[in-house]
Order: structure tokens, then C-alpha cells, then sequence
């Protein structure tokens, strides 16, 4: 079973919920690469301080680390045994962002106030401009366990027989 797992795809698409659920089935600890990132007066640490703290969450021997951070990917791919990719529809990820507008959550260390128009625009680009990228990176590590989600039907299905599968390892 995997014991290092990381979840990819666009903002919006619902990666922090999915490692919360892969989380809740696995018991590995989980990551959320927006709270290394981020500090609660929304400021970012330093970019040494964020690859110190993922360098030392990659040297353990389990995790789910979710999140983008595009500069990253490949490093964590290089450590992983699996990887997840959410890649859904652009509505449906504008969508997700929107909905979580005024929630408090445990993968940010603050409540979004509003959809920002540039993070808006980052969603709307992403599809574009980010992922062609991602799956060329999986292209080079064929011998990872990569699963690919177009929906959410798919994640549910999914996790349900994952769950069924962990409980009689």
C-alpha cells in the first residue's frame, strides 16, 4: 500500500479535501504545502525556509503532501509512491474556489475573504499553462503509481474501494 503519496491538480479542484479523506482512511500524516507556505497575516516565508521545511517532511517515511507548488513537483515526485492528479474542468475548479470563500479550513492558515480576481485568473490559466507541464513530469516517473481524476464520481468510487482495500491489508 502507499505510504508516500502526493495530490496534484488546480486550485479549486478539491486536492485538500481528498488528502483529508485519503488521510482518514491511511492514518499517514498529512501535509498541506499552503500551511508551509504561508504564515496567518498572509504573508509567505522565504522560499529556503519552504524547501527546508518540505525537505524535511520528504525524508520521513510517510506522508500525503497536497498541493501544487509547481517548483516542487518533480522533488516530490522523485520521493513519492503515488501520485494523484485532480484534473477537472475549469467550472468545476472556479466552483470549488468559490465555495470555500468564508470557511475556515485546515489546509490555510487564514479564511479567504473574497475570490481574488488573480487567483481566479491562476485557476482560469492553469489548464493552459500549468498542466501540460505536470503531465509532462509524470511522463518521466512511469514506474510511480499515477491515478488521474476527471471528477469527482471518479474520487468517490474510488476511495470506496481504497477504503475496502486498506481495511483488509
Amino acid at each position: 500500500m502507499f505510504r508516500k503519496i502526493i495530490v496534484i491538480g488546480s486550485p479549486g479542484a478539491g486536492k485538500s479535501t481528498f488528502s483529508r479523506q485519503l488521510r482518514d482512511i491511511t492514518g499517514l500524516p498529512l501535509c498541506h504545502l499552503d500551511m508551509i507556505n504561508h504564515r496567518p497575516d498572509r504573508t509567505t516565508v522565504e522560499r529556503e525556509e519552504f524547501d527546508r521545511r518540505l525537505s524535511e517532511i520528504l525524508r520521513t517515511d510517510k506522508w500525503i503532501i497536497d498541493g501544487n507548488y509547481q517548483r516542487t513537483i518533480e522533488t516530490r515526485l522523485e520521493h513519492c509512491d503515488a501520485v494523484f492528479l485532480l484534473d477537472f474542468p475549469l467550472e468545476v475548479c472556479l466552483a470549488g474556489a468559490a465555495a470555500r470563500v468564508g470557511k475556515k479550513r485546515e489546509d490555510m492558515p487564514w479564511v479567504e475573504e473574497e475570490f481574488d480576481e488573480e487567483f481566479r485568473q491562476w485557476i482560469v490559466d492553469f489548464p493552459n499553462e500549468k498542466l501540460p507541464e505536470i503531465y509532462k513530469m509524470l511522463e518521466r516517473y512511469k514506474d510511480k503509481n499515477v491515478i488521474i481524476f476527471k471528477s469527482r464520481q471518479e474520487i468517490d468510487e474510488y476511495l470506496k474501494e481504497f477504503a475496502k482495500e486498506y481495511r483488509n491489508e
